[in-house]
């Protein structure tokens, strides 16, 4: 009996140790995002722009250069999308298309992320100041690694291309009369 009272005091102590053990899912995605901030990518958490979607959802976000604002645009996977939405590469959509065309040196870069993304990446979203890939993190840090040079890519070819001119100069720059 005393040897079940030793028993059952030892489990409870280390029972919390049990639950401080990182989950297969957590030691996969802890070098994923390690080798995502070496690469200058920022991971956010934030509410996905999908709609019905509540929670938070990992985003890995290139950052456009801050005098040379990227368009805005957001494409989505077909099986997160409507039917009515625009059909544009592979099997993505275009909730928002852009203004104007976009450069002929970003269409490249965009086409082969789109047809290489995995199946959890739902959303490419661009904006006046980031480039970001809503996904899921199922694959290990070597194949993200491998987006990575598309992505900057797509973002040098984009960067510069906003939807509308900044009305102010930024601090210490003169305004083009072009």
């Amino acid at each position: 009996m005393v040897w079940l009272v030793i028993l059952a005091a030892l489990l409870l102590m280390v029972s919390p140790v049990m639950w401080l053990k990182p989950s297969p899912r957590q030691r996969r995605i802890v070098p994923l995002r390690n080798a995502a901030a070496k690469a200058g990518v920022k991971v956010v958490l934030e509410k996905p722009p999908l709609h019905g979607t509540s929670t938070a959802m990992p985003g890995y976000r290139w950052s456009y250069p801050s005098d040379a604002p990227g368009p805005r645009f957001l494409l989505v996977r077909a099986s997160e999308a409507s039917d009515v939405l625009k059909p544009s590469v592979a099997d993505w959509r275009w909730r928002i298309e852009p203004l104007r065309p976009l450069p002929g040196a970003a269409n490249e870069p965009l086409e082969a992320l789109l047809t290489r993304l995995p199946q959890d990446a739902l959303v490419v979203e661009s904006n006046e100041f980031a480039i970001t890939l809503w996904w899921w993190e199922s694959q290990t840090a070597e194949r993200f690694l491998s987006y990575v040079k598309d992505f900057r890519q797509l973002r040098d070819a984009l960067a510069g291309h906003a939807d509308h001119r900044r009305a102010k100069p930024a601090f210490g720059q003169e305004i083009s009369r072009d």
